[in-house]
C-alpha cells in the first residue's frame, strides 16, 4: 500500500472531530496535529492535520515519511521537490489553495473528476472555509486548487 493511500484511510477515521472550544484553533485532537510539527499554541491547523495524518501512515507502514513537516500550506509547496508537485490529482494527493498575502488552505484527495476534486480536510467546515472548525468532506472546484502534492 503506497503512503499516501494509507494517509487517506486515518484522515477518514478523522471526520468529524473538531476543536475545543470551537473556533479556538485548539483542543484535542487538534493540540495533536499541531504538535507533529512542532507548534505547541493555537494555530490554523490544515496543514498541520495532513502532516500527522501521514506521520500515523508512517509508522502504522514502518516506513519513512516522505511529507514535509510543517504548518504552513505555501511552505509545504514552496519547499516540496519539482518531482512531486503536479497539476493533475490522484487519489491520496496533498491539494494545495492559495488565497494570496500567505494564506492557503489543504487536505487529501479522496476522489476526483474532470471538475471537482472530493477531499478530507483539516480546520474547515460544512460551508469549506479556510478557518473552520474541523475535519470534513469537501467538493472543491479544480480550478481553485494551486497544484498537487503527491508523496
Amino acid at each position: 500500500m503506497k503512503l499516501s493511500i494509507k494517509a487517506l484511510e486515518i484522515a477518514a477515521t478523522q471526520i468529524g472531530k473538531q476543536e475545543n472550544p470551537p473556533g479556538s484553533n485548539w483542543g484535542e485532537p487538534v493540540k495533536s496535529y499541531l504538535s507533529s510539527v512542532g507548534i505547541g499554541f493555537a494555530a490554523p491547523w490544515c496543514m498541520a492535520f495532513v502532516y500527522w495524518c501521514f506521520r500515523q501512515a508512517s509508522q502504522t507502514m514502518n516506513v519513512n515519511n516522505t511529507a514535509i513537516k510543517t504548518g504552513g500550506v505555501l511552505a509545504a509547496w514552496n519547499k516540496a521537490a519539482n518531482n512531486i508537485k503536479s497539476s493533475n490529482p490522484a487519489i491520496g494527493s496533498v491539494f494545495i489553495m492559495d488565497f494570496g498575502k500567505g494564506q492557503g488552505h489543504t487536505g487529501l484527495v479522496e476522489n476526483f473528476d474532470s471538475q471537482f476534486i472530493y477531499t478530507i480536510e483539516g480546520n474547515t467546515n460544512d460551508a469549506g472555509s479556510r478557518e473552520g472548525i474541523k475535519v470534513c468532506r469537501k467538493k472543491r472546484l479544480r480550478t481553485t486548487i494551486k497544484g498537487y502534492l503527491n508523496y
